[in-house]
């Protein structure tokens, strides 16, 4: 199956689903893979782009449409144990450019004990958890959907659009 077309969660028609691909946060940046699917058919994404893939979304296929399902990762579950406490603990994870998928009443990042130990001498509360992980697409993603910043590039020194 060859995959063209991305179709946003909650645009298309659920009833034309033929299969469902599992894929952890990391692998949902592409413009070309290949992946295998629940069912274990062969999927090839071929995009002019690349994307950043969310739970929900469909890939258009031939036959019809493969879901997107978030794999389920190693997270840290982060609450506050005092009011104000869990905007405190956001503004540092952003201030590390972190991934957070924000949620009403806490924060999911990847597990990393040394930002679990920050979180708690801020005073929050650490579950380690097992789930899907689909953070926050950030403030330069356009449209949310199509642009990620990723953390393991290197910062160019000269780079003047990006300031800390």
């Amino acid at each position: 199956m060859r995959a063209e077309e991305i179709l946003p969660a909650g645009s298309w028609d659920t009833t034309r689903e033929v299969d469902r691909v599992l894929i952890d946060y990391d692998r949902r940046f592409r413009r070309r893979i290949v992946l295998t699917t629940v069912l274990g058919a062969e999927v090839l994404i071929d995009l002019p782009q690349a994307v950043r893939l969310q739970d929900g979304d469909g890939l258009g296929v031939e036959s019809g449409v493969v879901r997107v399902c978030a794999q389920a990762e190693d997270l840290m579950e982060i609450r506050a144990t005092e009011k104000g406490g869990l905007v405190r603990i956001a503004w540092h994870l952003g201030n590390r450019h972190l991934p957070v998928q924000l949620l009403d009443d806490r924060i999911r990042i990847r597990s990393d004990h040394v930002i679990g130990a920050m979180v708690r001498g801020l005073g929050g509360q650490v579950d380690r958890i097992t789930a899907a992980f689909d953070p926050e697409s950030g403030a330069y993603a356009g449209d949310g959907h199509h642009h990620d910043h990723h953390h393991d590039d290197l910062h160019n020194a000269d780079d003047d659009d990006h300031h800390h």
